[in-house]
């Protein structure tokens, strides 16, 4: 078995980008668990995945007793849960022992966690105050977790859409002598779901393809690297318009390793189920406005990320009525940089 160092995990298991709780809270923990973990065990991401369920329901039992030192018991065991939930992936890409089921059990047992505490949290302050005000709360988090979780893939398949549109038009201007194909313009109308089923299969091995590219440093980009450079930039400018000081603020960001999209699914959740815990010990009113607060942040930064996918749908319909002008550009960028 080789001996893992913690440079190695941290090489090879820590995200490009992650949210800032994990970056700060749970990564400098999760690394050196993962490292122990690897070494000296023969534990498995899926039982790990168990383990960090397992925990949450312990969570949720503390949160149902409601008394301010339960609440803390439950605040710090949740937080826990999260650690091992993200050691179980941690441990997969170490090791190379994730399994299909694996990210299955992840997605759905990170649900049913949220519910139960949710329930278990509202519940507990219901059962010792009898205001129905709890049980609406609890309903709210529910509904804004799930939001969330429904909102983001949905969101994925239109930019895999836009994506996937592209690189066909992209593919047939290169194919064309023309600088200005009338059927690249046809091609670029037809943004449809009719073939995606088909596309999404011929393109999965393009994709490997074209990622092991772009981290070589290609001189000549394919269709799908362009299509990402064309996502990343151009279809990005209406927004870049409205906000210049957003490029400044997220490559700050980025140098250290946070994603932009600062209140996500995991603030929220560590917001509600540690936070609001922890001020709930010494003022149930407080826990309130702390949940009110988790959920506003997490919806606002949601519609940003709306409509700053509606602003690229918009350009989208410029850049695909003139792809080989933009193209040209990307050309152009690609060249100087």
């Amino acid at each position: 078995m080789p001996a893992f160092t913690l440079r190695d995990v941290q090489e090879q298991t820590y995200k490009p980008r992650d949210s800032w709780w994990t970056v700060w809270l749970v990564d400098p923990l999760a690394s050196r668990l993962v490292k122990v973990t690897a070494n000296r065990t023969a534990i498995t991401p899926n039982q790990l995945t168990v383990a960090a369920l397992v925990l949450g329901l312990a969570a949720a039992a503390c949160f149902l007793l409601a008394d301010w030192y339960w609440l803390l018991a439950g605040a710090t065991l949740f937080h826990l849960s999260f650690v091992l939930d993200c050691m179980d992936g941690k441990i997969a890409r170490l090791k190379g022992n994730g399994s299909v089921i694996g990210s299955w059990l992840d997605y759905v047992f990170d649900r049913v966690r949220v519910l139960i505490c949710a329930v278990a949290l509202m519940g507990g302050q219901f059962a010792q105050t009898e205001n129905p005000v709890f049980l609406w709360f609890a309903l709210g988090i529910v509904f804004t977790d799930m939001f969330r979780y429904l909102n983001s893939p949905q969101m994925a398949k239109v930019r895999t859409a836009m994506r996937r549109h592209m690189v066909r038009a992209i593919r047939e201007a290169e194919e064309s002598d023309a600088p200005e194909s009338g059927r690249v313009r046809l091609l670029a109308t037809r943004f449809d779901e009719d073939t995606a089923a088909q596309d999404e299969e011929q393109d999965e091995p393009r994709r490997t393809q074209e990622n092991a590219q772009e981290e070589a440093g290609a001189a000549e980009p394919t269709p799908g690297v362009r299509a990402r450079q064309i996502q990343s930039t151009a279809l990005q400018a209406g927004f870049h318009q409205r906000f210049p000081w957003y490029e400044r603020f997220r490559d700050v960001l980025r140098a250290n390793r946070i994603r932009p999209h600062l209140f996500s699914g995991i603030e929220f959740q560590m917001g509600v189920f540690i936070v609001a815990p922890l001020v709930g010990a010494f003022s149930t009113v407080g826990m309130l406005a702390t949940i009110i607060g988790s959920s506003a942040l997490m919806f606002a930064f949601e519609f940003l990320i709306i409509y700053k996918l509606w602003l690229s749908t918009r350009e989208f319909t410029r850049v695909k009525n003139d792809i080989n002008t933009v193209l040209s550009q990307v050309t152009e960028e690609h060249r100087a940089a």
